[in-house]
């Protein structure tokens, strides 16, 4: 497996000659969706969906799975993209060259006045491994996963929640996304506080770690 940090919430995986990429938003680089074979997206906050990427990712012929309301967003800015859209549900198990299944329902809570959004994570089993990343949620797999891609910064995210998602899965790795919105003077201290209190202390086995764009998990 090979898993690369693009900008923000987007990561690109590689395994068993099958490329997805999850979540290629607007911070995004274009070259995270350069040969494709499957897009999953989340929801449909522009920092997760861009449509120019999911239209640079047809050139090969990538599919598109994602909600059913990420789905009516393409529909409506871009009718030759959505012709590739798969929609799926909370609970679903796809196969899209590797096993993937749909997870949760809601994105978190931003304000109490602000309608929630349908989000849905994804839980890839890439082999041996198991990455997971949750969208804009904090809601956990219900199983054990291997990677753990977790939001770090948001408007709707404090660090003690973030903490807390990360002790609640337990992966022995941790990456950081969601990461455009604090400065770096901000992600070092979430770092310190993850290295603090989320992974078990300095021997607790586990690991937390934020890329820079363009960077492989090691």
């Amino acid at each position: 497996m090979r898993l690369t940090k693009f900008g923000h919430a987007c990561v690109r995986i590689e395994h068993d000659g099958v490329v997805v990429v999850i979540d290629p938003g607007s911070f995004t680089q274009r070259e995270a969706v350069d040969g494709a074979d499957v897009v999953l997206v989340t929801h449909q906050h522009p920092d997760h969906l861009d449509v120019e990427h999911l239209r640079a990712a047809g050139s090969g012929g990538a599919a598109i799975h994602t909600i059913g309301a990420v789905a009516d967003e393409i529909r409506a800015q871009a009718p030759d993209v959505a012709e590739r859209v798969t929609v799926v549900a909370p609970g679903d198990v796809l196969d899209v060259g590797v096993p993937v299944r749909v997870v949760g329902e809601k994105h978190a809570v931003i304000h109490a006045d602000y309608p929630r959004i349908d989000n849905s994570g994804f839980l890839l089993t890439l082999g041996d491994q198991r990455v997971y990343q949750p969208g804009d949620a904090l809601v956990g797999p219900g199983e054990p996963v291997d990677v753990l891609l977790a939001p770090v910064s948001a408007p709707w995210l404090k660090i003690g929640e973030a903490i807390d998602f990360v002790r609640d899965v337990a992966a022995p790795r941790t990456l950081a996304i969601h990461d455009r919105v604090y400065s770096e003077v901000g992600l070092g201290m979430v770092a310190m506080h993850m290295d603090n209190l989320a992974l078990g202390g300095p021997d607790g086995g586990r690991t937390f770690v934020r890329l820079a764009d363009g960077a492989d998990l090691g």
